[in-house]
């Protein structure tokens, strides 16, 4: 027997304690899912209210993923973070992300301004790269927010990242992203150069299409609606009218 072979179960003391890291990790992953959860009904009351008062949807898609716990542990080895639930919430903020695609670019900053305006989203980082690109090209803008979960233990602040972003800059950064990964980080000058290239014309394209927007139906965001609005006024004094003769001459 080689005296020197790892023994095939741990101490008792270090399995215990690898079990009770199993359970914080797996309760701090429903807390971050949780977070997913309650911002993704933030976004989708947001978009049925543009639609039904202002007859407009600035958000075209909205994914979420929450990390696994393989990939958690992974970076909190890299990061050396400590195993506990304050210590992870403070040091790895990407845990959950949810990524909002929009129409135009003055859509990205109107969603993120009527989501962080809420009462009980705190924001604790803004990173505008549509304003300032990073040097490749990418284009987008990151918010980490603090957002209350509501457990049967009380209340617990979970950090959550949005990356909010026009159709042209999410097919820009998914094209970069594949890439990236094809090469493993090291993407030849031809293919980097032609990338910068497509982030130039990415950004001709939302502009583009902005002015036809606004040319089309006014500022973003907007639309005429009088004609519809007129149909409107007369539903509404017909089903005046009839209540009014419903109801009659009052007896005394």
């Amino acid at each position: 027997m080689n005296e020197h072979a790892l023994p095939l179960t741990a101490p008792p003391a270090e399995l215990a304690q690898a079990r009770q890291l199993r359970r914080d990790l797996a309760r701090l992953m429903m807390e971050y899912q949780f977070a997913v959860d309650e911002v993704l009904t933030k976004v989708n009351i947001l978009r049925d209210e543009f639609i039904h008062l202002h007859r407009y949807n600035p958000i075209e898609h909205v994914s979420s993923r929450v990390k696994t716990t393989t990939s958690l542990v992974a970076k909190m080895a890299r990061k050396h973070t400590p195993p506990e639930a304050d210590a992870i919430r403070a040091q790895i903020t990407d845990i959950a992300g949810i990524r909002i695609t929009c129409s135009f670019i003055a859509d990205t900053y109107r969603v993120l301004e009527t989501l962080v305006s809420q009462d009980d989203i705190r924001v604790i980082q803004v990173k505008d790269y549509i304003a300032n690109p990073k040097p490749n090209g990418y284009k987008s803008i990151h918010a980490i927010i603090d957002i209350p979960v509501f457990l049967s233990t009380g209340a617990v602040h979970v950090p959550v990242e949005l990356q909010i972003r026009t159709i042209a800059m999410d097919f820009w950064a998914s094209l970069e992203h594949k890439i990236h990964y094809k090469f493993d980080g090291e993407v030849p000058d031809h293919l980097a150069e032609s990338l910068s290239d497509a982030a130039v014309i990415a950004e001709q394209l939302d502009h583009r299409m902005e002015n036809l927007h606004r040319e089309v139906h006014g500022s973003a965001g907007t639309r005429d609606d009088s004609a519809l609005e007129d149909v409107e006024d007369a539903m509404i004094t017909q089903l005046w009218r009839q209540l009014a003769g419903n109801a009659g001459p009052q007896q005394a």
